[in-house]
């Protein structure tokens, strides 16, 4: 499974249990984050809509959305006043912003505005990047079994 969306679909677990029948909305249709996530909370019993940044009317469908998943990778382009109350959010993204002539590492978002709107939120830095690490150590472990021969563990 992907590194990032898995460590994505961990934190998702963590926070909330179980996943059957959420509402989540990913923002991003990459291959190596956006479509393997859609498919892993469809997995999850989700209903999932998979948006960008052309999409109509984004704000409207981010604001239903008990689950969103940012991985646009547009620096804070997703509003805080766009998420539902108590939702959770998985920030992906990670861009370079100057502010006040310093550089400095944004998500695709607003985290001061979302974190006071949201049930939980991700960092940037600090959110995803360890979970994706923490997969990759997940992935490892399941291919060095199967290439001795024995079975897959259960790791999570």
């Amino acid at each position: 499974v992907s590194c990032t969306p898995l460590g994505c679909l961990m934190l998702l677990r963590s926070v909330l249990g179980n996943l059957s029948g959420l509402d989540a909305i990913v923002i991003g249709r990459s291959i190596l984050v956006g479509k393997p996530m859609a498919q892993l909370l469809l997995a999850e019993n989700c209903t999932v809509t998979v948006a960008h940044s052309q999409t109509g009317d984004l704000a409207e469908k981010i604001g239903r959305a008990d689950i969103v998943v940012a991985a646009i990778g547009q620096a804070e382009m997703i509003r805080g006043d766009w998420i539902k109350p108590g939702a959770t959010v998985i920030d992906v993204g990670t861009s370079r912003v100057v502010r006040d002539g310093r550089t400095t590492l944004v998500g695709d978002v607003e985290y001061t505005t979302a974190s006071a709107r949201a049930g939980a939120i991700t960092p940037v830095p600090g959110g995803v990047g360890p979970m994706t690490i923490m997969s990759l150590m997940h992935n490892t472990v399941i291919a060095a079994h199967l290439r001795e021969g024995f079975p897959a563990p259960e790791l999570w």
